[in-house]
């Protein structure tokens, strides 16, 4: 499809603010829940990051590592399946052009980014979901079953390492993307932004 528009479609706006918010949020989750002891007793209810704003309750008695993990994996598919619809809305959906403000180096710096976020985005929750393919438990999506665990320790250890590696590497290109975006706001003084508003 052809885009004639200077600005992105409102799908591909909601889709691109959607995913930061879970993004962040994983990264957030997967900090707070590595430091969970593994004997801790098991609850029917667990307050959400311990913050007393919600309490969720959970059909079974379980830990809160593993209450947290199990969520964790449930919002990485979520993620996986919003980012494969974002990445086929891009591909069917020709995205605005760039302004004609942009450097050379810009376009080339601009392109470079996005083409990495796009892999990195779909690499993270990919070998997250691998990771626990071949752990102990599987995969439940909010309590569902989808994938059994195969209980394969080198592999998912491996896994787990690309897993945070890769997790690095997204978050230091999220850094650049979003230092290019304060640059376009504070010192181009564009519309780069505005295109990615809903406004």
């Amino acid at each position: 499809m052809i885009q004639t528009s200077t600005r992105y479609t409102k799908t591909a706006i909601i889709l691109h603010w959607l995913i930061a918010f879970f993004i962040f949020g994983m990264f957030a989750l997967g900090w707070f829940m590595a430091d969970l002891p593994k004997d801790a007793p098991k609850e029917m209810a667990h307050n959400l990051f311990d913050l007393g704003i919600y309490t969720w309750q959970t059909a079974e008695a379980v830990s809160p590592r593993n209450f947290y993990f199990n969520l964790h994996k449930s919002l990485g598919v979520t993620i996986l399946a919003l980012i494969a619809l974002r990445v086929l809305w891009r591909v069917t959906h020709r995205p605005p052009a760039m302004l004609t403000s942009y450097k050379a180096w810009e376009r080339k710096l601009a392109n470079g980014t996005h083409h990495l976020l796009y892999t990195l985005m779909v690499a993270v929750p990919l070998t997250g979901l691998i990771m626990a393919m071949y752990g102990k438990y599987g995969v439940k999506w909010f309590g569902i079953a989808i994938i059994s665990g195969t209980d394969n320790k080198p592999v998912r250890d491996f896994f787990e390492g690309a897993h945070e590696f890769i997790g690095i590497l997204l978050l230091v290109a999220i850094a650049i993307h979003f230092a290019g975006a304060l640059k376009h706001k504070f010192i181009d003084k564009d519309e780069t932004l505005k295109r990615m508003s809903l406004r």
